[in-house]
């Protein structure tokens, strides 16, 4: 089933300076945060973005590394996300 979101805006995540935390994955409202498979050079999982985010920055606001950096549409963007 999909279903369609409006997004304002994205995030970019340094993977290689995430030190693995994981408060990002249950500060994402829209739920699209999970930790990856893979290491970075550190030896850390890091979070993978998938379809659906929004720009709420929550990610940001949580992040004690400052691995995240949001990005603001001009105007909203629909996407149709897998639910």
């Amino acid at each position: 089933m999909t279903t369609t979101i409006k997004s304002r805006g994205t995030v970019t995540i340094d993977v290689e300076h995430c030190k693995g935390c994981e408060l990002c994955i249950p500060a994402c409202p829209p739920q699209v945060l999970t930790m990856s498979q893979p290491v970075n050079r550190m030896g850390f999982a890091y979070p993978e973005l998938h379809p659906g985010c929004t720009g709420c920055a929550a990610c940001l606001l949580v992040c004690p590394d400052f691995v995240f950096e949001v990005f603001r549409f001009a105007q909203p963007v629909e996407h149709e996300v897998e639910s």
